[in-house]
């Protein structure tokens, strides 16, 4: 895959998915809801074991996906990841936890305003096991309190890391935020944990719309923070 079609990683609410091979992992990409939500999962290779990330809409396409994958190799779904509390990235959240039985897993601070308990709270600096895969936990504060994202870091060919990031960070800008408070409490987190950890070449799978990297972000840092939002 292209590095071009893999910064763009266009999918639309009803359309085909979008895949990403990496050594050792599957990274597969699809829109739902007229919110255009994306919806990730992540595959080890090696054991076939899958997390989902966002049930956000449309139980239906969710349950088909994984079983288009199952034909692909996957097995076992390790758990079920929400990002953050806002309604759109969970409706579809019971009704999949329901029909697989696997763990549910959000940022501690978000948990209690899911609509099914959360079996493992998670907090910055975690790690997520899928498989053999590692997936670091990073806590950005701010669009919400308890928002989280993953980086899954890969050998080999790029991109090195994969960081799926919520509504936290989207190509051009940090994810909405309501008060002066939040806005500064993301940017610093987007810096400290995310521009000031990983390359330019990391690869960011937003909650919303196309995928950027971080190296077309970063020079927008100081604009970002100048607007204030």
């Amino acid at each position: 895959m292209s590095h071009d079609s893999d910064r763009v990683g266009h999918v639309s609410p009803g359309g085909s998915a979008w895949g990403l091979p990496l050594p050792g992992a599957v990274v597969t990409k699809f829109s739902v809801s007229t919110m255009d939500n994306n919806v990730y999962l992540v595959r080890c290779t090696a054991t076939g074991e899958r997390l989902l990330v966002d049930a956000a809409d449309d139980p239906g396409r969710i349950l088909a996906g994984l079983d288009d994958d199952a034909r692909d190799g996957g097995r076992g779904l390790s758990g079920i990841l929400t990002t953050h509390r806002h309604a759109d990235h969970h409706r579809a959240l019971p009704e999949v936890t329901r029909a697989t039985g696997a763990p549910t897993l959000a940022g501690s601070d978000d948990a209690d305003h899911l609509p099914v308990r959360v079996d493992v709270r998670l907090v910055d600096g975690d790690v997520v096991r899928v498989g053999d895969l590692i997936l670091d936990v990073i806590g950005l504060r701010g669009h919400t309190p308890g928002s989280v994202a993953l980086a899954l870091s890969a050998a080999g060919d790029v991109p090195r890391t994969v960081l799926l990031t919520g509504d936290s960070l989207f190509p051009g800008g940090p994810g909405r935020t309501t008060t002066p408070g939040d806005f500064v409490s993301l940017m610093d987190d987007l810096q400290a944990r995310v521009f000031d950890v990983y390359d330019d070449d990391a690869l960011v799978l937003p909650g919303h719309g196309d995928n950027t990297w971080l190296g077309a972000e970063r020079p927008q840092l100081p604009e970002w923070r100048a607007r204030g939002w």
